[in-house]
C-alpha cells in the first residue's frame, strides 16, 4: 500500500516537472519571439555600409530613438535603452499606463537599472535579466540603421503562468495522493477480509488448550474462504485440512489416554482386593498361636509393609484416575474449611517423620478459610512436606506459611536445600517424575552431609517429584505432585514451583472464602 502511494508519488512528480519544463520553454519561446519583435522595430533594418545611424526622421520626424517603446503594439513594461559609442547605456525608458487617456508613456529609468541592462551580453540573443524595481525581464541586444539599443520585455506573465502551474499541480498531486491513499485501504480491506478471517480462525485455534488433549477441535475457515480458486482460499483449504489432522491426531490421543487411564482404575480397583488378603493373611498369620522366628517375623513384616506401600500407590492411582475422569471431589461445600489447623497438623507429623530438619510455622492472625476437602488438603500439604523433607539433607529448613494474597488464599512451603534443576521444573508435577532413587538413599545414609539433588530427566524421573510417604529406603512411586496438582485443580486453585539453589517454594494458591460469608457461617468453621 505504502510503497503503491510513494510509486503514484513519484509518477506524478516526474509528469509535473516535465509539463513544467516544457509550458516554461514554451512560453519563454513566445516571448523572446515578442522580443524580436520589438528588437526590430527599435534597431531597424540592418545597416548597409554607414557607420553611424541617421540622426533625424527616426518616428514620423522626430529625433527621440526610444519613441518606439509608447508607439509600439508591445506589451505595457517593455524596456528600451540607448547603447552609446563607447558602450555605455546612456538613456533607459520603460512604458507605463499614461494618465492623460493615451496608451503609454515613458519613464525614464535609474543608474541602477541601467548598469544592470548594461551588463547583459551583447550576443543578440535573448537573456533573462532582473532590472531593480521592474522585476524579471528578457533583455537582448540588437543594433540597425535606427541605432544600438538594449530592449526588454517583462517576463512576470510567463513566471506567474509557471507558478501557477506549480501550485495547481501539487494540490492537485496531494489530492490525488490523498484519494489514492484512502481509496487503496479501502481496496485492500475488503480484499485482505477473508485473510483477515482466516488469521481469526487461527488465532482461536492458537488459544485453545490443545496440550490437554481433551478439546474438540471444530474451528474451521468457512467455505468462502476456502476457495482454491484463489490464493487466500488456497491458504484457507490448506488451514483447513491441517485443523483436521490435528483433530484426528487429538482424537487418538484421547482414545488412547482414556483406554489407558480405564485400564489403570480398574486395575487399580482390582488389586485392592488381593492387596487386603495380603494384609489380612499376613496379619492373621502375625497373631497366630504357633510360635515364629525371627526370620518369619522380620518377612511378615516386609510382606505388611510392602502391601501397605502397593496399596498407598492402589490409592493414589484410583484418585488420579477419578480426577482425570472429571469426577468432582465428595464434600460439603457449605461447611468452610480454616487451612491454618491443617498445615500445623501437616508440620507436627512431618516434625515426627524428619526430626532431623528445622520446621517452621508461619500463620496468619485471623482465619483463612476456603471451601474444600479437609483430607485432600491435608494430602496436599503432607506430600509438599514429604518432598522437601526426602529431597533436603538434615539440618534443612522447611517453612509452611499461609499468606493471604487478594481473593485467594496462598500456602507456601519453602526449603533452603540444594534447589531443583532448571531443566527438572517444568516436569516436577508430571506423573512418576523422581529423582535418582540410588542417590536419594545415599544422601540419607550420609546422615548430616549435604548430597547434591539428582539431576534428571523426565522419562528418568525427576527430584522433588516423588510422592507423599517416600523413604530412604524404599524410594517412592512419583505420584506425590502429581496428586498435588490435580487435588489443587480440582479445588479451583493452582500449584507453582519456583527454585534456585538455597531456596525452593511450592506454592498453592485456593479461592478464599468471602468475609461475608465467613461472618453468616459463624462456628462453622472446621
Amino acid at each position: 500500500m505504502v510503497s503503491a502511494v510513494v510509486l503514484i508519488a513519484v509518477v506524478c512528480a516526474v509528469i509535473g516537472t516535465v509539463t513544467t519544463i516544457a509550458l516554461r520553454s514554451h512560453l519563454y519561446q513566445q516571448l523572446d519571439d515578442r522580443l524580436g519583435d520589438v528588437a526590430k522595430r527599435a534597431s531597424g533594418p540592418p545597416r548597409a555600409g554607414q557607420e553611424h545611424p541617421m540622426p533625424g526622421g527616426l518616428r514620423n520626424g522626430s529625433t527621440d530613438p526610444l519613441l518606439f517603446i509608447t508607439m509600439g503594439p508591445q506589451d505595457l513594461g517593455t524596456v528600451g535603452a540607448v547603447v552609446d559609442d563607447s558602450g555605455s547605456v546612456s538613456r533607459a525608458v520603460v512604458s507605463e499606463e499614461a494618465e492623460s487617456g493615451q496608451r503609454a508613456e515613458a519613464r525614464n529609468l535609474d543608474a541602477e537599472a541601467r548598469a544592470t541592462l548594461g551588463d547583459v551580453a551583447r550576443d543578440g540573443r535573448p537573456h533573462s535579466a532582473d532590472i531593480p524595481g521592474l522585476g524579471a525581464y528578457r533583455v537582448q541586444y540588437t543594433e540597425g540603421t535606427n541605432g544600438t539599443f538594449l530592449v526588454g520585455t517583462p517576463a512576470a506573465s510567463a513566471e506567474n503562468t509557471v507558478s501557477t502551474l506549480i501550485v495547481v499541480e501539487v494540490c492537485l498531486t496531494g489530492a490525488g495522493l490523498l484519494a489514492a491513499s484512502f481509496a487503496g485501504a479501502a481496496i485492500v480491506s475488503v480484499a485482505l477480509r477473508p485473510l483477515r478471517r482466516v488469521a481469526a480462525t487461527a488465532t482461536r485455534v492458537s488459544e485453545l488448550p490443545l496440550h490437554t488433549g481433551e478439546v474438540a477441535l471444530h474451528e474451521r475457515v468457512p467455505e468462502a474462504e476456502a476457495d482454491p480458486a484463489t490464493e487466500v482460499g488456497q491458504m484457507g483449504a490448506a488451514l483447513n485440512r491441517m485443523l483436521d489432522h490435528v483433530h484426528s491426531a487429538l482424537s487418538a490421543r484421547q482414545e488412547s489416554e482414556t483406554r489407558v487411564r480405564r485400564f489403570v482404575a480398574d486395575a487399580s480397583h482390582e488389586l485392592r482386593t488381593p492387596l487386603a488378603s495380603i494384609l489380612g493373611y499376613a496379619e492373621l498369620t502375625r497373631r497366630g498361636r504357633e510360635t515364629t522366628g525371627p526370620d518369619t517375623r522380620h518377612a511378615l513384616g516386609r510382606i505388611e509393609s510392602e502391601a501397605g506401600r502397593m496399596t498407598g500407590l492402589v490409592e493414589d492411582l484410583l484418585l488420579l484416575a477419578r480426577l482425570d475422569s472429571g469426577q468432582a471431589l465428595s464434600y460439603d461445600a457449605s461447611r468452610p474449611t480454616d487451612l491454618s489447623p491443617l498445615v500445623v497438623d501437616a508440620v507436627s507429623d512431618a516434625r515426627a517423620a524428619g526430626p532431623g530438619h528445622v520446621w517452621r510455622l508461619a500463620l496468619p492472625d485471623e482465619p483463612a478459610v476456603v471451601r474444600a476437602d479437609p483430607a485432600r488438603l491435608h494430602q496436599v500439604l503432607t506430600n509438599l512436606l514429604a518432598n522437601a523433607r526426602t529431597h533436603t539433607p538434615p539440618g534443612t529448613t522447611v517453612t509452611a506459611r499461609v499468606v493471604p494474597r487478594g481473593a485467594d488464599l496462598c500456602v507456601e512451603v519453602v526449603d533452603d536445600g540444594p534447589g531443583i534443576p532448571a531443566a527438572l521444573l517444568p516436569h516436577v508435577f508430571e506423573r512418576f517424575a523422581r529423582g535418582d532413587v540410588s542417590r536419594a538413599r545415599a544422601a540419607t545414609s550420609r546422615g548430616t552431609d549435604a548430597p547434591s539433588k539428582a539431576a534428571t530427566s523426565p522419562s528418568d524421573g525427576g527430584s522433588r517429584g516423588q510422592g507423599a510417604g517416600a523413604t530412604p529406603s524404599t524410594g517412592s512411586t512419583g505420584l506425590g505432585l502429581a496428586i498435588v496438582r490435580a487435588v489443587v485443580a480440582a479445588h479451583g486453585g493452582t500449584v507453582t514451583v519456583e527454585s534456585v539453589p538455597g531456596h525452593t517454594v511450592f506454592r498453592v494458591l485456593l479461592p478464599a472464602v468471602p468475609v461475608a460469608e465467613l461472618d453468616a457461617w459463624g462456628a462453622g468453621v472446621a
